[in-house]
Order: structure tokens, then C-alpha cells, then sequence
């Protein structure tokens, strides 16, 4: 049944015939860092776009447009960000000129916040082998971000400059849409907040309007089991650790 005549009946009486199914959907979703080679067929992609445009936004402004890369482009992408990243290395001053339009992340980071980034990063790099004075070995993994992780398909998403802030909430809902979507399509996905920094090399070579702010990418592709960095796996917070019953 295709999308449109789902949505012909009435939404409020849809039965969720496995619910288990959605449950596994997102409890699956994880940061997938190594793709295979193989390619997604275009009408998978479409699927999965058209899903998650049923993603709820204020006032139903559906703030979001996708920018889907694959082969030449896509290579364009990843080698011009790769040579941004390696000036960088080689002459830290540069990174003055690749700033981010939003902060993602705090300025100043505090508990519990500071232990969990911890966590998280040395249990990757610790899975890879990766010690804590290994700069080359850190950069390099870091670039990974920008090769897709080898998946054969990129996403990079971007939003008008004139939303406000509770755009980019509708907005988290949509990229979660998108990759909850993906493992109903047998896909993995990595939502990667490290392009942010260089929507000025990625705009042009996209076709990205001045009034576009990239709010993050995304790596899209079939999972390789055997690679080790996919056997890291976070933690989650216990709901009732986050959760006040009145």
C-alpha cells in the first residue's frame, strides 16, 4: 500500500499490527561507522524521505530540505571537506574560517554532560585502538566523518535562516524520522554533526542557497557486521533516572 493511500483512511484508527517492530526499529538505531560498498537503490531513499515528511513541526512549517549526494558528487563533497580538515591540522589558524552557524555543542561543559562526552569518545577510540596521545590516529578516524564512512549515500540537511530555534527541534524530529525509516529499509545511518563547519566548501558543490544553514549530514548505507568500530555500542540513562512522576 503506498504511502497516500494509508493516509486515505483515518489516522487515529491505524492499528500497529507488530508492535514490537517499532520498538526494534529504534532500539537498532545506532551511530554506524563503517558502510559497505553496496548501493541503495533510489527508490529506497525516496521511501524513506517520503516517510519521515510525516514528521510533525509547529504549525506544520516542515522546515526541512534534503540534499541527497551520491557518486561524483558526493566525491566532491568528501574531498573538498578532507583538504579543509587536513589545512587545519597543518595550520590550526585556518579553523578561524570554518565555523559553525548554530552552536551544537555547549561552550562550557559540565557534569553530567562532560562525563558522558567521555564515555563516549574513549570507548570509541579504545575499540579502535586509538590512545589518547594519538593525534594522527585521532585525525584520521575524525575524517572518516567526512568519507561517509564509505556509505554510498550522503545527506546533508539544511534550513532557512529566517526559522527560529524551535525549528531545529522539528527539525531533530525529522533526521530521527529519516533514520528510523532506514532500518525499516534494512539501512543504517550515521547523523553527523561534524560537516557543520564547512557548509561554505559544501554549499557551492551542492547548489545550497545564502539564506541555507546546514544543520547536519548524514551517512546512509547497508552495514558492514564485520567492522570493529561497529561493535562500540553507548550507554543509555535508565528513564527513570530522567523521568519526575507527579
Amino acid at each position: 500500500m503506498k504511502i497516500n493511500e494509508q493516509l486515505a483512511s483515518p489516522q487515529v484508527s491505524t492499528k500497529i499490527k507488530d508492535p514490537s517492530s517499532v520498538d526494534q526499529a529504534i532500539l537498532s538505531r545506532y551511530s554506524n561507522r563503517a558502510f559497505l560498498p553496496k548501493e541503495v537503490e533510489r527508490e529506497k531513499i525516496e521511501h524513506i524521505l517520503q516517510i519521515a515528511a510525516r514528521s510533525p513541526s509547529g504549525v506544520n512549517t516542515q522546515p526541512w530540505k534534503v540534499y541527497v549526494l551520491q557518486g561524483e558528487k558526493r566525491a566532491q563533497v568528501s574531498q573538498a571537506v578532507c583538504a579543509a580538515h587536513d589545512a587545519i591540522v597543518a595550520n590550526p589558524e585556518l579553523a578561524k574560517e570554518y565555523v559553525e552557524e548554530y552552536d551544537y555543542y555547549p561552550a562550557t561543559w559540565t557534569s553530567p554532560y562532560i562525563e558522558r562526552r567521555r564515555e563516549c569518545g574513549f570507548g570509541l577510540y579504545g575499540v579502535l585502538g586509538i590512545g589518547k596521545g594519538d593525534k594522527a590516529g585521532m585525525h584520521a578516524q575524525h575524517q572518516r566523518n567526512y568519507k561517509f564512512f564509505d556509505a554510498p549515500v550522503g545527506l546533508m540537511f539544511t534550513i532557512d535562516k529566517v526559522m527560529g530555534r524551535g525549528s531545529l527541534l522539528d527539525y531533530g524530529m525529522f533526521v530521527q524520522s529519516v533514520m528510523i525509516a532506514a532500518r525499516a529499509q534494512g539501512l543504517h545511518t550515521c547523523p553527523q554533526a561534524a560537516w557543520n563547519s564547512y557548509a561554505k566548501v559544501i554549499f557551492p558543490i551542492i547548489g545550497a542557497a545564502d539564506n541555507e544553514m546546514l544543520v547536519c549530514g548524514m551517512s546512509l548505507g547497508y552495514a558492514d557486521e564485520s567492522a570493529l568500530v561497529n561493535t562500540f555500542a553507548t550507554t543509555r540513562v535508565d528513564a527513570k533516572d530522567f523521568t519526575t512522576w507527579l
